[in-house]
């Protein structure tokens, strides 16, 4: 599973989003993942990624998040990123706050697929390297080269 290629493209990340909470995080995260699927509109993307949170923050900690819920109607997985210039308070367990957020959104029915590309995104941000290039980024075009980088080690 390539991470760059399930964002697509760099339109696909929001650089340095002005997200004051959670919700307001999940909300942007919402409307950025709703221009990929016709099938849901940003109101139902919001009300499943809060109801996933509300199970237990998708915060890893070390400021990484991977928001991700179940949609109808899909028929492949949708990415969305969002980094922010300062961390934000996610309820993670490390209580740092998160400011590299990457959100999924997977078919209903997709269960093995949906845990190994899981599986890889919290493996490659489970990297301090990585993650301080993105932190480092000028841009949504050098986060999304970064993460092509990735994908082709």
């Amino acid at each position: 599973m390539h991470i760059a290629a399930l964002l697509i493209r760099s339109g696909n990340i929001n650089f340095h989003d002005a997200a004051s909470s959670k919700k307001r995080l999940i909300e942007s995260l919402a409307t950025l993942l709703a221009t990929n699927t016709p099938e849901n509109d940003a109101n139902n993307i919001f009300d499943a990624l809060f109801e996933r949170e509300h199970l237990g923050s998708t915060g890893l900690g070390d400021g990484i998040a991977i928001p991700h819920a179940r949609m109808p109607h899909l028929k492949h997985t949708i990415a969305a990123m969002i980094t922010l210039p300062k961390p934000l308070d996610f309820g993670e367990s490390d209580g740092k706050g998160v400011d590299i957020v990457f959100g999924l959104l997977v078919p209903e029915d997709d269960n093995d697929h949906h845990l190994k590309e899981l599986s890889r995104l919290v493996s490659v941000f489970r990297q301090t390297s990585i993650c301080q290039q993105i932190r480092d980024a000028k841009d949504a075009d050098q986060v999304f080269d970064i993460l092509l980088a990735v994908d082709d080690d």
